[in-house]
């Protein structure tokens, strides 16, 4: 047995340039000088200091595992010492996805989103850390399960013999905080039940089910269910393996080539099209979006990064950025109409309560 690598994303929004649409470079720098100093002093193996939207992410290898205490802290402790940048430079909502004033040993459920996996490494280690920018966590649910349960969009599963035998589905309730597997693809039908209601129920990790090898992360933080109202866009990360008994690289991307409908958009209450974008295309000003996502590949070898490589920079997507367009359109002509604004249980932690409870005075019981 080779010695395990562990690959961990941490994102968050410390302060917006501008407005919701990018970062500024001074908070770019003050976090690769971190980055750096956690390679140098061998906190870190690697890393890839990465944006999308207005959100820093943070890609580190390391050999410390799920969790620790270490990397998460470096992890809190370098967005605080952005954050002082962001309001140095007068940035907006400047530390708005740190939820607390002191670290508790582990940033989940303190604001940045997080997806780690810890694998001993094959002889060549594919991987792809998507990042996604006016969105929720749920965002990933279509694309997971058409990469590891569709044979339409991934040959292997028909194909390949390694994968012939399914993965299995780790699907989180973030509402109850409760969690159940599904074996695929015997329990497709169960697991489209769930994963179809994106806004509660998502994918958290994927195993292939012959030898439970990791196949994929996401992060599941959703800020509002965090800080019990509206603070911001979730924008979660998800990691892709890819290969040699997993999907291949071209299966991973397919399913982005359709836009499909995400929740996010502008304050977190509309509805848009998911669009893949080059990482030069990651900042979002229409409405604040639409909703995008990019896409960085690596091979990762003895825990270094190679790479990264953008995607989706890749003109076969043109056609998926058009529709993404078009569809874009099509829902900004509601309005404050659904479908484009979310459903009202949906917008429990918006104004919505707020007015409810102004003008709820003046219901009267009984209509004709």
């Amino acid at each position: 047995m080779g010695e395990k690598i562990t690959l961990s994303v941490i994102k968050a929004d410390v302060g917006g340039y501008v407005g919701h649409s990018d970062v500024h470079p001074a908070l770019l720098h003050k976090a690769e000088e971190r980055l750096k100093e956690a390679k140098a002093n061998g906190l870190l193996i690697d890393f890839c200091r990465s944006k999308v939207g207005d959100d820093i992410a943070l890609i580190m290898t390391h050999k410390h595992g799920v969790d620790s205490v270490d990397i998460h802290r470096f992890a809190w402790e370098t967005f605080e010492k952005v954050t002082e940048v962001a309001k140095e430079y007068g940035q907006y909502a400047a530390g708005q996805d740190l939820l607390s004033d002191a670290f508790s040993g582990n940033v989940k459920g303190m604001g940045p989103g997080v997806a780690e996996m810890e694998i001993e490494e094959r002889v060549s280690e594919p991987v792809l850390v998507f990042l996604a920018d006016k969105t929720e966590p749920g965002a990933w649910n279509y694309a997971l399960y058409k990469i590891f349960a569709d044979p339409f969009n991934t040959a292997g599963l028909v194909i390949d013999p390694s994968m012939h035998g399914g993965f299995d589905f780790e699907v989180h309730d973030l509402f109850e905080k409760r969690k159940i597997i599904f074996s695929c693809p015997d329990e497709i039908y169960d697991l489209l039940v769930f994963i179809g209601a994106p806004s509660r129920f998502v994918i958290k990790h994927i195993f292939r089910r012959s030898d439970n090898e990791i196949g994929a992360v996401t992060s599941t933080q959703r800020l509002s269910l965090i800080a019990g109202k509206y603070v911001g866009k979730d924008d979660p990360v998800m990691v892709v393996r890819a290969q040699s008994g997993l999907p291949a690289v071209g299966e991973v991307l397919e399913p982005f080539s359709f836009p499909y409908t995400v929740a996010g958009w502008m304050r977190g209450s509309h509805h848009g099209p998911l669009m893949p974008v080059s990482l030069k295309e990651d900042t979002p000003s229409r409405f604040d979006g639409p909703p995008r996502v990019v896409c960085h590949g690596f091979q990762l070898k003895d825990g270094r990064l190679i790479g990264p490589r953008d995607m989706f920079r890749d003109p076969s997507f043109d056609k998926s950025r058009q529709m993404a367009l078009e569809a874009a359109d099509y829902m900004r002509r509601h309005g404050p109409f659904e479908p484009h604004r979310l459903p009202l249980e949906d917008m429990e932690y918006t104004t919505m309560p707020a007015i409810m409870e102004k003008v709820k005075s003046r219901f009267k019981v009984g209509v004709d």
